[in-house]
């Protein structure tokens, strides 16, 4: 294995192991001022960045996680029969 392939494994064990740590982050209890949410989609969009170069499927698989911790949540909201007009 060249020197370069060895850079490259542990360029993508990095990027697997921050994903790890910005997936904890994104914890809605721990993003709920909009200053923690926006370092979130700015902690996402640049692990994005970075996984676009990368060959290793975890990495493209923890940037489809992390993507989804940006998506809002959808809430089911109960009727009681009551039509209000």
């Amino acid at each position: 294995m060249g020197k370069f392939a060895t850079i490259d494994i542990a360029l993508d064990e990095m990027l697997v192991n921050l994903a790890a740590i910005v997936l904890r982050l994104s914890a809605p209890e721990l993003t709920r001022t909009p200053e923690a949410r926006h370092a979130l989609v700015q902690s996402v969009r640049q692990y994005a960045i970075c996984a676009a170069h990368s060959t290793d499927p975890r990495v493209h698989e923890l940037k489809v996680q992390l993507e989804d911790t940006l998506k809002p949540a959808l809430r089911i909201v109960a009727s009681n029969g009551v039509n209000v007009l």
